[in-house]
């Protein structure tokens, strides 16, 4: 008879028999109900968010449809992060996405039993979210990223547009368990290099601010900026610093350097939040985060700033401009 002929049919008898026979044991499609807990604003976050929602799209998930998401931004305030958890988890949400260590650690202490999926986190096993790579354990899974290989190479790259550079300053944020990782990548890099690290925390805007102050009296020649959502979200902020102290700053993230910042090195974010979009569809399809293995990112970003460098008076060789993945104008 083929399709053409089988389709009326079929509507006939569903509008003939009503509810009760034909189409007794069919399923509505079930709504997911996801949430995610972002360090800064939506803003700020706007093309981390766009890739996780297209990630999510690209596998059948739709807001307003199938998907609810619910959405909790720290505004770049880390002691909010237990409680937008708590938040998540009283909505009794599917799965729980954080952006970031600090996020996925506060998460995890919240609940050992909704599934979590953290992206861009740096030094997993490190800092004790997950057991091991490949055996995560635990509600936690998702990607990660080695952070004692990434600030070696931001020294390496400072180095080559610095050649001179004797000290440099690294600001760090003691909220973060991450840095202390990063810290020590640092001190080891620092000594093969024969460099000295100025190390200077900073906890919010004001410390962030008085950091530059004390970076610059004390002659260090350049700063790098560690991976932070508070950074982050002030990042225009900490460009601008840079640029009334002439101190060239290196930074984790390429809106970063977007924002000013002389040079960015690091995981691609917005790839690291579309992949968790694949996490959460395995966990609603029953998957358990324990037996999910955890990624390592395989996408690494070199963003460079030249109208910061020609502000800066400074030269960028052309050996790291054709290494670089943006070059911005």
């Amino acid at each position: 008879m083929g399709w053409r002929g089988i389709a009326p049919l079929a509507i006939a008898l569903a509008l003939t028999i009503g509810d009760t026979a034909l189409f007794a044991g069919a399923q509505r499609p079930r709504v997911a109900h996801v949430g995610i807990i972002v360090p800064g604003s939506a803003s700020s976050f706007a093309a981390r968010i766009a890739a996780l929602r297209q990630g999510l799209r690209d596998l059948g998930y739709i807001e307003g449809e199938n998907l609810v998401v619910e959405y909790r931004f720290a505004e770049g305030n880390f002691e909010r992060f237990p409680a937008l958890a708590s938040e998540l988890v009283r909505l009794n949400v599917q799965v729980i996405v954080t952006l970031g260590t600090p996020a996925t650690l506060a998460a995890k202490q919240t609940t050992s039993t909704i599934p979590i999926v953290m992206a861009n986190v740096g030094e997993a096993v490190e800092v004790g979210i997950v057991a091991s790579l490949a055996r995560p354990g635990g509600n936690v899974t998702g990607s990660s990223y080695l952070m004692l290989d990434l600030v070696t190479k931001r020294l390496e790259v400072l180095r080559e547009i610095l050649p001179r550079v004797r000290r440099v300053a690294v600001l760090w944020d003691p909220a973060n368990p991450l840095h202390r990782v990063a810290l020590r990548g640092l001190e080891t890099a620092a000594k093969q290099l024969e460099l000295d690290l100025q190390v200077t925390a900073a906890r919010d805007l004001g410390e962030i601010e008085a950091a530059f102050s004390t970076t610059a009296t004390k002659g260090a020649g350049a700063l790098v900026v560690l991976d932070d959502g508070l950074f982050f979200h002030h990042r225009t902020r900490l460009a601008n610093l840079g640029l009334q102290k002439r101190l060239p700053t290196i930074h984790g993230l390429s809106e970063e350097a977007e924002a000013g910042g002389l040079m960015a090195y690091g995981p691609s974010l917005t790839t690291l939040a579309r992949r968790a979009a694949t996490f959460v569809d395995r966990i609603l399809k029953g998957a358990k985060p324990a037996d999910l293995p955890v990624e390592q990112a395989t996408t690494f970003e070199l963003v460079i700033n030249m109208k910061t460098a020609r502000a800066l008076g400074l030269t960028i060789p052309p050996s790291l401009l054709l290494r670089a993945d943006e070059v911005i104008q």
